[in-house]
């Protein structure tokens, strides 16, 4: 009798698995106005551990330092090899959203603006440190880069914060400490957001990374809830927004350049693995 009950419940949850992959699969892609179809250069598939892939900063121009956003552990993902060649565990189990390289060191950003420094990544054994960066809790953090000209981190925010703009703070490197006022604003008055039918709120912008062009200065910023990439000035203003296809990039969470100045977007996996992507911009 157990055992028939037991065969009973598997078979349930066979015929539930099966409608939920078949819906995802024939669900309507999701399509934000001005959507337009990117060139894509390359695709990286993540194994099953990065499927919730977030921060992505370059090692060297063939490794990718990866976080995703459940564990304490930096991935070494190998580009020619298509493989995690290294992890590093760094902490316990949070909500990491950003990563990035100053050298040899990688800091991991987490959601409540607490910064984790690596030393020496390459090394072994490596030390951490845990860096309180008294911004606001209440918050919610995603994006960190390193931003060499001023030798200082840019955390960006993805909500929380006002429905006119979105502000990105930065960490000075020199004197270890957060500056208090914001670097620079994201305007959400900006003819570039005309495109979008939301109105003007906090929600019409919500980083998820960003990431500054190494030949050009821009500041390049991403968002996984409604797939978009902006362009911003190095004082943020809005430059070129666009405005991703669901089917390309279902949940861009990380972006960072090459030395060359090659643009790599990292995508949480919906119903799939993460991946990385490479493209092109016109």
């Amino acid at each position: 009798m157990q055992r028939t009950v037991l065969l009973i419940i598997a078979g349930v949850f066979m015929v539930v698995g099966g409608i939920y992959v078949a819906f995802r699969g024939n669900a309507p892609e999701r399509n934000m106005p001005g959507s337009q179809v990117m060139t894509i250069i390359e695709q990286w598939d993540m194994p099953d551990e990065l499927e919730e892939i977030s921060g992505i900063s370059f090692i060297d121009d063939n490794r990718v330092a990866c976080v995703q956003d459940e564990k304490g552990v930096v991935f070494i993902y190998n580009l020619k090899t298509s493989k995690v060649e290294k992890k590093i565990d760094f902490g316990d189990s949070g909500d990491y959203e950003g990563i990035t390289m100053v050298g040899t060191t990688c800091y991991v950003l987490r959601s409540d603006g607490v910064l984790f420094k690596i030393e020496d990544l390459d090394s072994d054994p490596k030390e951490t440190v845990k860096i309180e960066t008294s911004l606001k809790s209440e918050y919610n953090f995603e994006g960190l880069c390193y931003d060499k000209k001023n030798d200082q981190l840019l955390l960006a925010i993805k909500d929380k914060a006002s429905d006119d703009f979105k502000p990105v703070y930065a960490f000075d490197l020199n004197t270890n400490t957060l500056k208090k006022d914001p670097v620079f604003t994201i305007p959400f008055n900006s003819n570039v957001f005309d495109k979008l039918k939301e109105k003007r709120s906090n929600k019409l912008m919500r980083p998820s990374d960003l990431a500054i062009n190494p030949k050009d200065g821009k500041v390049y910023v991403t968002e996984g809830s409604n797939p978009k990439l902006l362009i911003t000035s190095t004082n943020g203003t809005p430059e070129k927004l666009y405005v991703l296809k669901e089917k390309q990039f279902a949940q861009p969470e990380g972006v960072t350049f090459n030395s060359k100045g090659e643009i790599f977007i990292s995508n949480e996996g919906h119903g799939g693995p993460g991946n990385i992507i490479k493209l092109t911009l016109k």
